[in-house]
């Protein structure tokens, strides 16, 4: 069901149940979280993140749940919840290609990733209303914060999907590709990165976790900028990056 290869410091985790277009039931969400788990120990310097077939994920894996005793909450708050919070801190860059469904936990799949590539079939939104549920995993924050309160219902309410374009256009995602270009672009840009400064672009990734979920002011979030580039100063990195612009030649960083 969740496939991990490592090569040249990139870790990709891939969805592979592309009948039921890689929705995840509880085995394959512990299956994806010990991926996470094993790509951190293993101390990639990026990750990408994709899925095999039609579809990113079309959501949970209902086919085998009875709405009667369903433990919506186990399911949502004991293991989805975990899961997306170890990604969003993953300790390294993360990628995503979004193509076909990405719905419910699959689009949570996308918001907890940093950088998410998507595909010009993608189809993105909260098709709930025929089920008789929400929308969830992050899905009403992101929708509200990018769209605004009055699309967001739109969405909810009619249970429209918007494309891959539309995503992107509105904010919610990085870039649109076409189909058969996506997840080149997406591996280039994480093999890109993991040859990066890396360090760096972790102390990036905390300062705007940060500054998101605190809400911080602008001098509020200067100081702490401030406070993560001294830091930075002790890296290697930050001592490869001045010596290789002043020697006037390309930056070998490792990622220290």
């Amino acid at each position: 069901m969740i496939d991990l290869t490592i090569a040249d410091d990139v870790a990709t985790i891939a969805l592979v149940a592309p009948a039921k277009l890689n929705a995840l039931d509880e085995r394959a969400l512990a299956e994806l979280d010990a991926a996470y788990e094993a790509a951190e120990v293993a101390g990639v310097r990026a990750l990408v993140l994709r899925g095999e077939g039609r579809a990113f994920c079309a959501g949970r894996d209902i086919s085998g749940v009875d709405p009667r005793d369903d433990d919506v909450l186990g399911y949502l708050g004991g293991l989805v919840t975990p899961l997306l919070q170890r990604m969003a801190r993953f300790p390294a860059p993360t990628f995503a290609v979004a193509h076909g469904a990405c719905l419910g936990v699959g689009l949570g799949l996308l918001i907890a990733t940093d950088v998410v590539y998507v595909a010009e079939s993608a189809k993105i939104g909260s098709p709930f209303a025929a089920l008789g549920a929400t929308l969830d995993s992050g899905g009403h924050a992101l929708f509200l914060d990018r769209l605004g309160a009055h699309k967001t219902l739109d969405l909810i309410y009619t249970g429209r999907l918007m494309s891959g374009a539309e995503a992107v256009s509105s904010g919610l995602f990085s870039r649109v590709f076409p189909d058969d270009e996506v997840v080149q672009a997406t591996t280039d840009a994480a093999a890109t990165a993991a040859r990066g400064a890396t360090a760096a672009f972790l102390a990036s990734k905390e300062l705007i976790a940060r500054i998101r979920d605190e809400r911080l002011a602008l001098w509020d979030a200067v100081g702490i900028e401030n406070a993560a580039q001294a830091a930075l100063c002790d890296t290697d990195d930050y001592r490869e990056g001045f010596a290789a612009f002043q020697e006037k030649r390309k930056p070998e960083f490792r990622g220290r």
